[in-house]
C-alpha cells in the first residue's frame, strides 16, 4: 500500500467515526440516526472497492479495539453483542459493492443499480444480524419476530434512500472536482 492510500483510508475511517456521532442524541426507536451509510458509499465511490472496504474494515477494527467511534460514542469488543452491529459490518460490503459497481462511472444506470444494491446489502446484513441478536443473546422486546425486525426498518427507509441518492449523486461531482485540481484519484 502506498502512503497516499493509507492516508485516504484513515481519512474515511475518521469520517465514519464523525458520521456515527454527528447526531448522537437523534434516535428513532432507540437507534441513533447517523451519516455512516453516506461515508461508506463515498468511500467505495471515491476510493474504489479495495480501499473503500479496507477503510471500513479499519473503522470497525478501531471501534472493536476500544475507541469510542461507533454510534453514541460506543466502542470495544462488547459492541459485537449489540443488535445493531450488523449494520456496522454492512458498511464494509456497501463500500466494496459501491466501488465495484461504479468502476464505470459514465453509466447513469449504474448509479440506480448501485443504490438498490446498497440498500439491500445494508438492510439484509443489518436486519438479519439484529434478528439473530434478539433471538439468541439480546433481550428481545415482547412479540418480537422476523416480520417485526423488518417492519422496524420502515421508519429508516425514507431517510436511507435520501442519503443514498445524495451520496451517489455526489460521487461524480467529487471525482470531477478532484481531477480538476490534479488530486490523485485511485483507480481499481
Amino acid at each position: 500500500m502506498k502512503t497516499y492510500e493509507i492516508v485516504v483510508c484513515a481519512l474515511f475511517a475518521a469520517l465514519m467515526a464523525i458520521g456515527a456521532n454527528v447526531s448522537p442524541f437523534l434516535t428513532i426507536g432507540g437507534v441513533p440516526v447517523t451519516l455512516q451509510l453516506m461515508f461508506a458509499i463515498l468511500a467505495g465511490g471515491l476510493l474504489g472497492s479495495r480501499l473503500g472496504s479496507f477503510s471500513m474494515m479499519a473503522y470497525v477494527c478501531i471501534g472493536l479495539a476500544g475507541a469510542p467511534v461507533f454510534a453514541q460514542f460506543k466502542g470495544g469488543p462488547a459492541s459485537i453483542l449489540s443488535p445493531t452491529f450488523g449494520f456496522v459490518l454492512s458498511f464494509i460490503a456497501v463500500a466494496y459493492a459501491t466501488g465495484k459497481l461504479l468502476s464505470e462511472p459514465s453509466k447513469k444506470a449504474a448509479y440506480l443499480y448501485t443504490g438498490a444494491v446498497v440498500i439491500l446489502l445494508n438492510y439484509v446484513i443489518g436486519t438479519h444480524y439484529m434478528y439473530a441478536a434478539f433471538r439468541w443473546w439480546a433481550e428481545a422486546p415482547q412479540g418480537f419476530s422476523y416480520a417485526v425486525a423488518w417492519s422496524w426498518m420502515a421508519a429508516y427507509l425514507p431517510l436511507d434512500l435520501a442519503v443514498i441518492a445524495l451520496s451517489l449523486a455526489s460521487v461524480p461531482k467529487i471525482r470531477l472536482a478532484l481531477s480538476k485540481r490534479s488530486v490523485y484519484i485511485i483507480k481499481e
